[in-house]
């Protein structure tokens, strides 16, 4: 005797809905939770932002940039990153080249090395660069060349020193998303390994550039522990926006120090606004020849 049919039971469909619904809260609260946490860290920096401007007024920033020292401050601030951001893109480019695209004996140590001023505590790089100058190398080269120490040269050395290693890991990152092959099919048409380097891969890694002048730049503004330890914070002479925010802030001149500080938060914000929106449209126009 064959067995009764029964009718079949709906479970399936519904099963597949409460688990939709299931994976759909899973993934509101997913969200939710990466929303929570960027928008607290947002709404930190907005607050120390707001707090800043609303502890001052225009008439007493005024009255602060009128100021001879501080606009002498301003200026050399200006002159020394801009060189420095210079310098670090010149030493930035061939060796995040080299890191990114060859492999050599002594790779991993070099690798290590150009990354210790980016882990070091600032004070200590200070330091570093105050007793190498007491040594031989250095005594000979302030004799023979120009005085680094305490002086205008010291400043920039300090901020370079501290700038380049990130501009390196930004042009190390740059050419490692780039193609080889590019560059592999210019060596088949008969450009050397420099020629190519020039015509295609540079050109391809010129957003990277922009990014890299602009990270070594803001970080050669706000650096402090090194360009006090061996440049110093002499008035008229080594006195830079981090050091004057440190001398008047020692002073009891929060007015005055606070009033700096937005100036070094605006024009951070003017340069980098500038690079990356010129570091866009770079990586806009290459998009359709790729």
């Amino acid at each position: 005797m064959s067995p009764t049919p029964t009718p079949d039971t709906p479970t399936k469909p519904i099963n597949d809905r409460a688990a939709a619904r299931v994976g759909s809260r899973r993934n509101a609260l997913f969200f939710a939770s990466l929303g929570a946490l960027t928008a607290a860290y947002v709404l930190l920096l907005v607050a120390m932002i707001v707090a800043m401007l609303s502890f001052t007024s225009p008439d007493n920033l005024a009255s602060v940039f009128a100021d001879h020292n501080i606009r002498y401050a301003a200026l050399l601030s200006l002159i020394t990153c801009t060189i420095s951001a210079i310098l670090s893109v010149l030493i930035a480019v061939p060796t995040g080249y080299l890191l990114a695209r060859f492999n050599f004996p002594g790779k991993q140590a070099i690798d290590m090395i150009v990354d210790i001023p980016i882990v070091l505590p600032p004070l200590v790089v200070g330091i570093a660069l105050l007793i190498l100058f007491q040594t031989i190398p250095g005594r000979w080269f302030e004799s023979h060349a120009f005085e680094v120490t305490y002086m205008i040269p010291g400043v920039i050395l300090a901020q370079f020193t501290v700038a380049c290693a990130f501009a390196i890991r930004t042009m190390r990152v740059a050419f490692e998303q780039i193609d080889p092959r590019h560059e592999a099919v210019a060596r088949t048409l008969g450009c050397s390994r420099a020629s190519a380097f020039l015509r295609v891969t540079l050109p391809e890694a010129w957003p990277g550039v922009v990014a890299a002048f602009t990270i070594a730049w803001a970080r050669a503004l706000g650096e402090f522990g090194p360009v006090l330890v061996f440049a110093g914070a002499t008035r008229m002479r080594t006195e830079v926006l981090p050091t004057t925010v440190y001398l008047e802030f020692s002073l009891g001149n929060l007015d005055n120090a606070l009033a700096v500080s937005i100036l070094m938060l605006l024009v951070a914000v003017a340069v980098l606004g500038i690079t990356r929106t010129i570091g866009l449209r770079s990586l806009r126009q290459m998009e359709p020849t790729r």
